[in-house]
């Protein structure tokens, strides 16, 4: 099974099933004499474990780090630092009548149809569990990012239809902790979770969005062509699961606009240039330009229902069968810490790339 590795110089590997022994991971090119804050990573392990609320999945997973290689008297050796975390609270029997069935927009039939085989538990390696492995390696991401002064915050800004609409820079970030679907607006954020509950209660789904800005980034990370900036965080975001969409920037929106207006004037201001708007996203030519950078990611509703749904089996019958688990009624709440993650792999990687050219 190839592509179960991302980023160029700073590479990260992962490894593992949602109801196998373990998910892990490798993260190699991070560099020699780092300080590794284990609190700190296990904490951003909290952040995505199931069980933390009401509102997303009941799975009881301690997601407790154990990191076996690559640290010497607590910093990183230069050598590939190797982790994993144990998986305690396993049902495989919860999916035992989907061993022969293909569930709506679920994985199965497109892994069986290349690989021949599937681990019907829980999606196996197509399970969201495989994103707890990204959160570490993004976590030592982060830590080195900090030396930078880069610093990278996402928030929930949609649940189906309950929307944020504030701009990033008028909200108070430091909030989004407090909210249990990360949503830094108390009053939608009791909303989203309205929401959520009235869905959990009927067995059904939603889809999120999440909004992510990385700030004091500084100019010239990105290289031009195929590696541009925003193409690999992109690439990074859709790599997610769940995620059907990411936009940068003005993104989508910027189509309705004149060229008038959506240029960004260039601005002399407290000694450095910058500009006076960024519907660019801080990133021109697919190289970051100083402004922030911010950018969209939205998730798709979560296939599994927790009612009656119509199945096919191999052999073409249909079935009806409710399905069992434990599954998030939308997974944009706990997909903030998977998205900083891989924005902080990106960034880190494009960081190091450019110390070498």
């Amino acid at each position: 099974m190839a592509g179960n590795s991302f980023g160029q110089l700073l590479r990260l590997t992962t490894f593992g099933e949602s109801h196998g022994a373990a998910v892990g991971g490798i993260l190699d090119g991070c560099p020699a004499g780092l300080l590794l804050d284990l609190d700190f990573i296990q904490g951003e392990l909290n952040r995505r474990r199931p069980g933390q609320s009401d509102v997303v999945s009941l799975r009881n997973e301690k997601d407790e780090l154990q990191i076996v290689s690559g640290i010497f008297e607590g910093k990183t050796t230069g050598a590939p630092i190797a982790f994993w975390v144990q998986n305690q609270d396993q049902h495989p029997a919860d999916y035992a009548e989907m061993k022969d069935v293909f569930r709506p927009s679920h994985a199965g039939f497109a892994y069986e149809q290349k690989y021949g085989i599937y681990d019907y538990r829980g999606g196996g390696r197509a399970s969201a569990r495989e994103t707890l492995a990204r959160v570490a390696g993004g976590a030592i991401a982060k830590l080195f990012l900090k030396q930078t002064g880069i610093t990278i915050n996402a928030y929930v800004s949609q649940i189906g239809t309950v929307k944020l609409e504030k701009p990033y820079g008028e909200l108070d970030l430091s909030k989004t902790e407090e909210s249990p679907v990360r949503c830094p607006d108390e009053a939608v954020s009791s909303e989203m979770v309205d929401l959520i509950t009235k869905l959990k209660n009927a067995g059904d789904t939603t889809g999120g969005i999440i909004t992510c800005i990385i700030r004091h980034v500084p100019p010239a990370l990105g290289e031009p062509v195929f590696d541009k900036l925003q193409a690999n965080l992109a690439k990074a975001m859709l790599s997610i699961p769940a995620a059907k969409g990411f936009e940068y920037g003005s993104g989508f929106a910027g189509v309705s606009m004149k060229g008038s207006e959506h240029n960004d004037p260039w601005a002399y201001e407290h000694g450095k240039i910058t500009t006076s708007t960024n519907f660019s996203g801080g990133i021109q030519g697919g190289i970051s330009n100083g402004e922030d950078i911010y950018f969209r990611v939205a998730f798709k509703p979560v296939a599994t229902l927790m009612q009656l749904q119509e199945m096919i089996n191999r052999q073409g019958e249909k079935m009806k069968i409710n399905p069992k688990g434990r599954h998030d009624v939308c997974v944009a709440p706990r997909a903030v810490p998977v998205v900083e993650a891989m924005a902080a792999l990106v960034i880190a990687d494009h960081y190091l790339w450019a110390k070498t050219n």
